[in-house]
């Protein structure tokens, strides 16, 4: 056989392998979480609940949020995730949520590796704060479901 003949076979052979080449997959991982005053540290002997519904994409490293909430003393002056810290610990700000803070507070943001190492070992956790309670009002922290 003539190399000419076998150039149409070794095309496709090679389209064929580009074609079958899987894509990276996504691992959608989900948390939630179960915001209360007693959560807080110190604890806050308040009425609000709330929840906190998210998704984590592996692959763009998106985390995706909904956080409901109802009972606050006020407004919400600030939400955000906290971290890294166990339940019953504080921590700083990783991830502030975007205005308005109202419920449902919706948002998205690309986090770092050692964000999303943090994220999944449970070491953050969701705060929203009023101005009577203005160290945080109702707390959550973020488990995988």
């Amino acid at each position: 056989m003539h190399l000419n003949d076998l150039r149409p076979v070794l095309a496709t052979l090679a389209l064929s392998a580009v074609l079958f080449v899987a894509p990276a997959s996504a691992e959608m991982i989900g948390y939630k979480a179960d915001l209360k005053g007693a959560n807080e540290v110190p604890p806050v002997n308040q009425p609000g609940t709330g929840t906190l519904d998210s998704t984590y994409d592996t692959v763009s490293k998106k985390l995706t949020w909904t956080i409901t909430y109802t009972g606050l003393s006020g407004p919400a002056t600030g939400a955000h995730f906290h971290g890294p810290a166990a339940a019953g610990a504080n921590a700083g700000v990783v991830v502030p949520f975007s205005a308005p803070l109202t419920s449902p507070i919706k948002g998205e943001a690309t986090l770092t590796d050692a964000q999303a190492a943090d994220l999944q070992a449970g070491r953050w956790y969701a705060n929203i704060h009023t101005a009577v309670n203005a160290g945080g009002e109702i707390r959550g922290q973020a488990v995988k479901k």
